[in-house]
C-alpha cells in the first residue's frame, strides 16, 4: 500500500486495519487466529524525484513481478487484488482510491486520455519485464524498497535521520505517553532491521526460508534489542523467527561467539553499526 497521513499515526493506523480486517477475515470464512505472516514493512517516500512514482509503480508491477507469471497470457488489469485496474478504468475503481497523485507524478490527468497515458506507461514497463530473465529485479529502485528503510534522496535520508534523532531529544523519555515510545521505537528498530540485513546481504524475501534459529536472523535480532525497547515478540514477528523458546540465550551466545562459532561471521558484519538512535 502507497499511503499518506497526515498525523503521525501510522503505526496505531496499521494496528487497526489488520485487526479490523483479520476479524472480518475470520467472521467471513469461519477462520480464527492470525492472518498476517508477520508484521508489515514501512517505508518513508520522498516527495522530490521520481521515488513516489517508483513506489507506486512496484506496487501495480506486483503481479507481473514473481515468478512464472504468464506474460503472454494475461494483463495487468486482470488482476483483481490490486488498484492499477482503478487508474486505467474509473467504473473499478473503489471510492477510497485517490489517483490524482500518481497520474499527475506521470504528467497525466484523471481523463480519459490520461488514464489512456497511463496504461501505455505499463504495458511499457511489462514489455521490460517480460523481457528480462529475472523481472523481479528489473528495476534498480525495486532494491532499495526491499531493502531500505527508506526511499528518497539524499536530503530526504537525512531529514529523516534528524526526525528520529530529534524525536526524544531535549525532554524526558518518561514525559511521553506509551504509544509515543512505542512508536518511536518500532521505527527504529524497523531500520535497524533493513540497516542489518543489508549489511549481511540478505534480501527482505528471504527471511521466510531461513531456518528460524539462523544466525543471520540472530544477528539483526541482537542489533535491534541492543539499541531499542522494542518487546521480544515484535523482534521475533518481524523476522519470522516463531516462538524461538531460546531466544535470550541465542543472543548471548552470538554476542560472545568467537572464530569459528556459530554466528562469529555474521556477529561481526553488525556490531559494530553505530547508529544514533535515542
Amino acid at each position: 500500500m502507497l499511503l499518506e497521513t497526515p498525523e503521525p499515526n501510522l503505526v496505531a493506523g496499521m494496528r487497526w486495519l489488520q485487526g479490523t480486517y483479520t476479524q472480518r477475515f475470520n467472521a467471513r470464512h469461519k477462520e480464527c487466529g492470525h492472518l498476517f505472516q508477520g508484521r508489515y514493512n514501512a517505508l518513508p517516500v520522498g516527495r522530490e524525484g521520481g521515488y513516489f512514482s517508483a513506489v507506486a509503480e512496484y506496487i501495480h508491477l506486483n503481479p507481473a513481478r514473481v515468478r512464472g507469471f504468464d506474460f503472454a497470457g494475461k494483463k495487468l488489469e486482470d488482476h483483481v487484488w490490486s488498484s492499477y485496474p482503478g487508474y486505467v478504468w474509473k467504473r473499478k475503481r473503489a471510492e477510497w482510491l485517490f489517483v490524482d497523485e500518481v497520474l499527475s507524478r506521470a504528467q497525466l490527468s484523471d481523463m480519459d486520455s490520461g488514464r489512456r497515458g497511463y496504461r501505455k506507461k505499463m504495458e511499457l514497463r511489462m514489455k521490460d519485464l517480460a523481457e528480462s530473465d529475472e523481472p523481479w529485479k528489473a528495476d534498480e529502485d525495486w532494491k532499495a524498497i526491499r531493502r531500505g528503510w527508506s526511499i528518497g534522496d539524499e536530503d530526504f535520508r537525512d531529514k529523516m535521520v534528524d526526525m528520529l534523532d530529534g524525536m526524544l531529544g531535549g525532554r524526558r523519555r518518561e514525559s511521553y505517553s506509551g504509544e509515543e515510545i512505542e512508536a518511536h521505537d518500532e521505527t527504529a528498530a524497523e531500520r535497524l532491521v533493513m540497516v542489518g540485513l543489508d549489511a549481511l546481504g540478505v534480501e527482505e524475501e528471504d527471511l521466510l526460508g531461513m531456518k528460524m534459529s539462523s544466525p543471520a536472523k540472530y544477528a539483526v535480532a541482537w542489533l535491534v534489542r541492543r539499541n531499542t525497547s522494542v518487546r521480544n515478540r515484535w523482534i521475533k514477528e518481524r523476522l519470522h523467527m516463531g516462538t524461538a523458546t531460546n531466544f535470550a540465550d541465542f543472543l548471548k551466545r552470538i554476542e560472545a561467539s568467537k572464530r569459528g562459532d556459530w554466528g562469529f561471521n555474521e556477529f561481526r558484519k553488525i556490531k559494530n553499526i553505530k547508529l544514533s538512535l535515542r
